[in-house]
């Protein structure tokens, strides 16, 4: 990683600024306040944050959400019976985003170990994903699966009419979102 690059714990003070990022790369009404407030609430326990932001300078480049084990809700795009680890030590990666001109670098693993660094010592032994199967080059399940994310279930349309998204507009299909997500448990 360049060493003028900035790597800390996600903030409200970081959050107009990854709301932009993640919009951009994910589609309009992909973040809002609220819904920041709500997963920085999720990525802490025992006095850690899971969740961490990228600059370069003032330039954020980069972001990863991560629930802490036991602050998130399994619900039906969830296969817990599938996952060969205690459900209380699960961990959930909701989004890792790389600004498009900092693609490639290996910056989006370098915030994923940092976030398995912290879910350690919060007591998780696996992180559950639900990856991004149309992202552009299947870049997601690619870098998912090479970091050793095992595939458990692919749920079709899995963001179409999300409740916990009801603004969202996906870069690729518009707002009658297709795109299918593949469950994936990374043990560590």
């Amino acid at each position: 990683m360049n060493s003028n690059y900035q790597l800390k714990a996600l903030s409200p003070d970081d959050f107009e600024l990854v709301m932009s990022l993640g919009n951009q790369v994910h589609g309009d009404g992909y973040l809002d306040l609220q819904s920041l407030t709500d997963m920085l609430n999720k990525s802490q326990a025992n006095g850690l944050n899971a969740s961490y932001v990228l600059y370069d300078n003032q330039t954020l480049i980069g972001f990863r959400i991560t629930y802490a084990p036991n602050q998130w809700q399994i619900d039906k795009w969830c296969t817990p019976n599938q996952w060969p680890v205690d459900i209380q030590q699960v961990a959930y990666f909701k989004c890792n985003t790389i600004h498009p001109n900092y693609q490639g670098q290996g910056l989006g693993g370098t915030l994923l170990k940092t976030s398995i660094k912290t879910l350690i010592q919060m007591g998780a032994s696996a992180g559950l994903s639900h990856i991004w199967m149309q992202s552009p080059g299947n870049a997601s399940f690619k870098y998912f699966t090479k970091e050793g994310g095992k595939l458990i279930k692919t749920h079709p349309r899995r963001w179409n009419n999300d409740p916990n998204l009801p603004d969202y507009i996906c870069v690729i299909c518009g707002s009658d979102c297709h795109c299918d997500a593949s469950e994936m448990l990374l043990e560590f």
